[in-house]
């Protein structure tokens, strides 16, 4: 569970495992181990169990600050991989064959009963609440992936590509989300919206 909402959380360790990859594309290994070092990081965390969330949110800050034109579009690369690595190591194939059988509603509720559960992966310290079911809306309070930070649009590209590929693999493939709010600019929580069409 997380430790505190003033740091010291721990976050699964895909919240920097998958970014990884795609740094390198990006910019080979120079890029990977700058932003490893940016983030306090002699190594890639271990893929076994959780680590400290905060080397996981410097890294994500380092990417926004080092490469502001490429940012988005890598954290969303990660984000897509995160939620394959999900669906191919953390869902059981048995419970993602139910879903995609039952009707989208039903479906999209049971998954965010799941997400729910297991939101210490990916909000660390910080409070993973749903916040209604039609339409579809949840938020991180004091998101610790983008705490301290400042934007003046919302920036948490990471978490809506994890949700979009979870979505529109298990529910339908036409879930859209949308970050609606951001702490970054201010607001008190990240709120993302998740839709059809």
């Amino acid at each position: 569970m997380a430790a505190s909402a003033t740091g010291g959380g721990r976050i699964g360790p895909n919240a920097i495992l998958q970014l990884l990859p795609v740094l390198e594309r990006e910019g080979g290994a120079a890029l990977r181990d700058r932003l490893l070092t940016a983030a306090g990081l002699k190594a890639p965390p271990s893929d076994a169990g959780m680590m400290d969330e905060r080397p996981a949110a410097a890294m994500h800050q380092a990417l926004r600050r080092e490469l502001p034109d490429r940012a988005a579009e890598l954290a969303r690369a990660a984000g897509l991989a995160t939620g394959d690595y999900i669906l191919a190591h953390r869902i059981p194939r048995p419970a993602q064959a139910l879903l995609r059988r039952l009707p989208a509603p039903v479906a999209a509720w049971l998954l965010t009963r799941a997400i729910a559960q297991h939101s210490w992966t990916f909000a660390g310290s910080g409070r993973f609440e749903v916040l209604s079911t039609r339409p579809l809306s949840v938020r991180i309070v004091d998101n610790p992936v983008v705490r301290g930070e400042t934007a003046t649009e919302p920036i948490c590209h990471w978490h809506v590509a994890v949700f979009e590929r979870l979505f529109t693999e298990l529910v339908h493939p036409d879930y859209r989300v949308r970050e609606t709010a951001c702490c970054a600019t201010g607001a008190e929580a990240c709120v993302f919206e998740l839709t059809r069409g």
